[in-house]
């Protein structure tokens, strides 16, 4: 009989962070291995439960039998299992034996070819499982299985040792209104589970696995699915904003999510004195210590109100906003405290102090590493169009305030703070700016810099990484990137492609890579890097929409200036659309063959040689299409110097169908092949189109 089945977990309060990720883990463990055994139908629906105290699942239409199934098992190769005339050898006899097949004759078996012999098969019919046998191994499969960020041992009553992520105290298994009968975790099956600690009741009785949400709704008050859970959430708060903005970072607003089982949002507030402090400070304080929401206008400014999600229900919530009024009111004191002390002394005064921070020990101190910064941005100025000045003043004071301490206390805020400060001592606007977003940008789809100088310092910042740390060996390996090097490959080609800047990165790197002499340990390795940086340019590029043929055909050159790459691939995008692409594509890539195989190639063609009538016209319409490709691609429309190849096809074709390239007299070879080299260097101007070759 198909039937809803309801498995949940009764424990102690599991980690917040990891709580959604466990729930969806759970469910998805045990649905997978029912499904495996042939309990669930297509129509089958999974539903996910989880919350502080609980994992559980649901399913619709499970069968409390799975199907029979029909088995084909592999014996014995034929020569093996039979004899001269037929009958089982004693391999064969022993083989059906262990198997529990002892009474079967040989006209029951089947013979089949594997591709190398024929081999002895066995046809049988298993019978279904009961849904209780499934269940129990699926259980010892989720609860193994889990992703858990860090495994606990505890005792049970009766002294046996148990390893979960948090203590289990209850196992509800239902099939309809049925307790199925399993064990896991040294824990029976039955139907009891537990409402809120404090609204609801302490037992709840499920009726059937179809009562469970409602009931443990109304008698234990408890909201057992996360994501009904967390739409509660997000409502609630954007009533009691009352038309202004709640900043709430999805990351939040899933932790909070799974520390609470029956939420309630309440509204409290701060004294307007605080805020004179940054606000991301502030918003930082709420979020990282005490899980709370701040509330901003519409555009964007700070109000002194805060909301915060309960776990409790009161008609009298002055307590509860009181309490985490009283709570919030210290952190933020000291947040103005450390504000108010860093401004005392300004970035400048800091300098000095960065020589006692390590920042590798083969490497140097950070005063080391300003020392290359300044350098960098220096090289850099120009290419992001900053006034040189201005960028190696914002290079040399982006570091300084890792010294301060709201920094020290809150890490995240490191640059924003810089900025602060940084007008506070009255610098340049674009200095501090750029301080800031020296560390832009900081993830996938971050903003840029908001101004040369800082492109000039990131891109500075990202470098001296990469050059650095790439150069003392630390290359990322598997999913291991602990400087983070791939993201700031990324970084430098985001703003290398979308700020359209000049910058040769083989140039660049040689030149960064000079900043590290004093340092023994560190080895140049430029090619290297360069390749890695082509790495997470291909995947940039794939992101963007391009085809891998459109990506290698540029790339396969190795280019070291990214700017102009996607008008490259609009241009070999649209010379792809053309009827004569492929065909030329086709004779680019045989032109690349010869070129690899000769032993000489020359730059100039001889006139006087061209023989064939078809070498000679090939030759006039190169030279008739060059210079207008040439002063196209020179121009950066590269689109219409690709275009300009399309009249070629049929010159190239008659060239290849009536032309020996390889011809017995050396001059007359020599010749031919100096003019496709001629066709090659103006075919790859743009791209490599033999790449486009299907």
């Amino acid at each position: 009989m198909n039937n809803t089945l309801l498995v949940e977990l009764f424990t102690e309060e599991l980690p917040p962070k990891a709580l959604k990720q466990l729930g969806d883990a759970f469910s998805n463990l045990l649905a997978e291995h029912l499904r495996t055994e042939g309990h669930l139908a297509e129509r089958s629906v999974v539903t996910t439960y989880a919350s502080p105290r609980r994992l559980g699942c649901k399913i619709t239409e499970v069968a409390g039998t799975s199907p029979d199934k029909t088995l084909v098992e592999r014996l014995l190769p034929v020569k093996i299992g039979l004899d001269a005339h037929g009958k089982p050898t004693p391999p064969l006899l022993k083989k059906l034996e262990s198997l529990g097949l002892g009474q079967v004759e040989v006209n029951q078996l089947e013979t089949t070819h594997d591709g190398k012999q024929k081999v002895l098969n066995i046809r049988r019919t298993v019978a279904g499982k009961g849904l209780a046998e499934s269940l129990q191994s699926a259980l010892q499969v989720a609860t193994t299985k889990l992703p858990i960020p860090k495994v606990m041992s505890y005792q049970r009553p009766d002294g046996s040792t148990v390893h979960f992520v948090r203590p289990a105290h209850r196992l509800v298994a239902l099939h309809g209104s049925n307790v199925v009968p399993v064990q896991v975790l040294g824990l029976e099956s039955n139907r009891i589970t537990g409402g809120h600690r404090f609204l609801g009741q302490n037992i709840v009785n499920v009726q059937s696995a179809d009562t469970y949400e409602d009931q443990l709704r109304q008698e234990g008050k408890v909201i057992a699915s996360f994501e009904e859970r967390k739409t509660a959430i997000e409502h609630a708060l954007a009533q009691q904003a009352a038309g202004d903005r709640v900043v709430q970072p999805s990351e939040l607003v899933d932790e909070v999510c799974a520390l609470v089982e029956w939420p309630v949002v309440y509204e409290a507030g701060f004294e307007k004195e605080f805020l004179e402090v940054p606000q991301e400070c502030l918003i930082l304080t709420m979020q990282a210590n005490q899980k709370y929401f701040a509330i901003t206008d519409q555009s964007g400014k700070m109000k002194n109100r805060f909301l915060l999600v309960s776990n409790l229900h009161t008609p009298t919530p002055g307590l509860i906003t009181s309490g985490n009024e009283r709570v919030l009111r210290a952190r933020l004191a000291d947040a103005k405290f450390f504000f108010d002390q860093d401004r005392k002394k300004t970035l400048e005064s800091r300098l000095p102090g960065l020589a006692n921070v390590v920042y590798h020990n083969k490497l140097g101190t950070q005063k080391d590493r300003n020392t290359r910064l300044v350098a960098l941005a220096d090289m850099l100025a120009p290419v992001t169009g900053a006034a040189t000045e201005q960028a190696k003043r914002a290079a040399l004071l982006c570091k300084t305030d890792l010294l301060t301490d709201m920094v020290g206390e809150f890490p995240e805020l490191q640059g924003n703070m810089g900025e602060h400060y940084a007008r506070h001592d009255g610098e340049h606007a674009d200095v501090a700016q750029a301080i800031a977003d020296h560390y832009s940008p900081r993830f996938a789809g971050d903003q840029l810099p908001r101004n040369p100088v800082g492109l000039a310092v990131a891109l500075a910042d990202k470098l001296e990484t990469l050059v650095g740390i790439y150069g003392i060996g630390l290359i990322p390996t598997g999913d291991k990137d602990p400087f983070a090097l791939r993201r700031h490959a990324l970084g430098v080609i985001r703003m290398v492609i979308e700020k359209e800047l000049p910058l040769d990165l083989h140039d660049t790197l040689e030149k960064a890579s000079t900043l590290f002499a004093a340092f023994p340990d560190f080895k140049p390795s430029n090619d290297g890097l360069a390749a890695f940086v082509q790495d997470r340019l291909r995947g940039y590029l794939k992101d963007q929409g391009y085809s891998t043929a459109e990506v290698e055909a540029v790339l396969s050159q190795n280019p070291s200036r990214f700017a102009d790459l996607p008008k490259r691939l609009q241009a070999v995008r649209a010379f792809a659309q053309l009827p004569e692409a492929q065909a030329l594509a086709a004779a680019n890539k045989r032109i690349n063959n010869i070129l690899k195989k000769a032993d000489h190639v020359g730059t100039q063609v001889n006139p006087a040689l061209l023989q064939l009538d078809a070498e000679q016209q090939l030759a006039a319409q190169v030279h008739e299409v060059e210079p207008k490709a040439i002063a196209a691609f020179e121009a950066g429309n590269y689109q219409q110097a690709l275009l300009l190849l399309a009249p070629l096809k049929p010159a190239v074709d008659a060239f290849f169908d009536g032309v020996m390239v390889m011809d017995n007299n050396a001059d007359l070879k020599n010749n031919r092949i100096a003019l496709l080299a001629h066709l090659h260097g103006l075919m790859n101007r743009v791209a490599d189109i033999s790449q486009l070759a299907v």
